[in-house]
């Protein structure tokens, strides 16, 4: 049985070799600690899509005694076959070598080198010494500068060091890499050895087939909760006891906690699907997504244009055109908190219109026994919950496994309302789709089981492939 590629992730304590190993295995199990020395043995990390290995890394502790190791190293050197060996059998008698002999274990079972050194620092004398330990184990080599702060200025010193012991350098913020960039990196692991090219090409290949495999489960997803969303439908019996207002008010808090609790399901369920298993991260504290989603805010942000309305109207008639409107009338009173006055106030809205008890105000009836809820009439609750679902898929594929800084979230959207709704510039083309998705959903009632439109799953993996792009 031929074993997968193995590197080993090697440097300095402290340096960010286990970030860049979560990062890279997109393992969220791997301990990073701000605490040099945390790692005192090797520990390997399977790369495993649909139930095969294919790649494994390997987390060493730092370099404890580099300038002994490499005077012990140079001493084999020219009277041993395998001097990697030779001194680990030597320095495992030795307790302050320990860490030492560990770390080139993965080495001597023939694993390549990814050396990760923090680029913020000035190159030392000790840095030297562990370049030349790799470079005498004669075993493929990468450099990376694992960058956790803007700081350039010793950079060019560090490439230049690099240049005279590896075989290929890169620079690499394990805190911040995106999809993209862990495969650019991988494309360049290929360079370091001409034997592994042929099985890091297949590697590869199969982790891009497996990102679009998880597009494409995360598109049927969000299609579910939109599905699940926009046709669910809840009635409540008012009794000669009950105060029609305070029935409103609580089956639309059902109705509000039903889509809430869909709406949250289907997050956690893209959250494990990009491997986020054990660390829970918190969004930053300005995100949309901590906006209550019923929050006028909410809507205004993540609905339709008025442009947008226009469109949709011209699609769909007066009555869809006209949902921002109504949604917006809606939140000033309170939701549906207010029902008894709500005739009135639509009628108001509408031109002075008055309105009969049989009216309804989305799928509310304002008067009789029995009062109901849904399915929505309004697309852009559909907007609503698809911006949603997208800013957290933005969120999600870009949060580094190697990340752990939960407390000082930088920004990561934009306060723009056009940036935070993925929908705000989308043509007449897609709106249209989209049209057609809410009005199938509608036709469908309940029934969960039937597939989503084609149509409109193609425009869901083409919304994740653009966001997937972003720098």
């Amino acid at each position: 049985m031929t074993l997968p590629p193995e590197f080993a992730i090697l440097g300095h304590p402290n340096e960010g070799k286990s970030s860049v190993l979560s990062t890279l295995a997109e393992d969220d199990s791997v301990r990073v600690s701000p605490t040099p020395g945390e790692t005192t043995v090797c520990r390997t990390f399977p790369v495993i899509i649909d139930g095969r290995e294919m790649l494994r890394f390997t987390d060493t502790p730092g370099f404890q005694n580099p300038g002994r190791v490499l005077s012990e190293l140079k001493n084999r050197f020219s009277t041993s076959s395998d001097p990697i060996k030779e001194f680990r059998a030597y320095a495992a008698l030795i307790p302050e070598l320990h860490d030492d002999c560990e770390l080139l274990s993965p080495l001597e079972r023939g694993a390549g080198i990814i050396y990760i050194v923090d680029g913020s620092r000035p190159v030392r004398n000790v840095d030297r010494a562990e370049m030349e330990i790799l470079r005498l184990s004669g075993r493929p080599r990468m450099a990376i500068i694992n960058c956790k702060v803007d700081e350039e200025k010793h950079l060019e010193a560090w490439k230049s060091e690099f240049r005279k012991n590896f075989n290929s350098n890169r620079r690499f913020n394990a805190h911040r890499a995106t999809y993209s960039e862990r495969i650019s990196l991988l494309e360049a692991l290929k360079s370091i050895d001409q034997d592994w090219q042929n099985t890091l090409d297949e590697v590869i290949s199969v982790f891009k087939k497996d990102w679009k495999n998880r597009n494409n489960v995360s598109a049927d997803i969000i299609a579910g909760l939109l599905q699940q969303a926009l046709s669910l439908k809840l009635q409540e019996n008012i009794s000669s006891a009950t105060s029609p207002a305070r029935a409103r008010e609580k089956l639309f808090a059902a109705y509000s906690s039903k889509i809430r609790s869909i709406e949250a399901t289907a997050h956690k369920q893209i959250k494990q699907l990009f491997r986020h298993n054990v660390f829970n991260y918190e969004l930053p504290p300005h995100s949309l997504l901590h906006e209550d989603l019923f929050d006028e805010k909410t809507w205004q942000m993540l609905g339709l244009t008025k442009k947008q309305v226009i469109i949709a109207g011209g699609i769909g008639g007066a009555a869809l055109g006209a949902s921002l409107d109504v949604a917006a009338l809606g939140h000033g009173l309170g939701m549906f908190t207010a029902m008894g006055g709500m005739a009135g106030a639509l009628g108001a809205f509408f031109g002075g219109e008055k309105l009969s008890k049989e009216a309804e105000f989305f799928g509310v009836p304002l008067g009789g026994n029995q009062i109901q809820i849904g399915p929505s009439k309004s697309i852009d609750l559909l907007f609503v919950l698809l911006n949603r679902s997208l800013l957290f898929y933005q969120y999600t594929i870009n949060w580094a496994h190697g990340r752990r800084d939960y407390d000082s979230l930088e920004k990561v959207d934009s306060e723009n309302g056009s940036t935070l709704a993925f929908t705000r510039h989308w043509s007449a083309r897609r709106i249209k789709i989209c049209h057609h998705f809410f009005k199938a959903v509608q036709g469908n009632g309940n029934d969960h089981s039937l597939p989503p439109h084609d149509d409109f799953r193609g425009l869901l993996l083409q919304a994740m492939e653009e966001i997937s792009q972003r720098d």
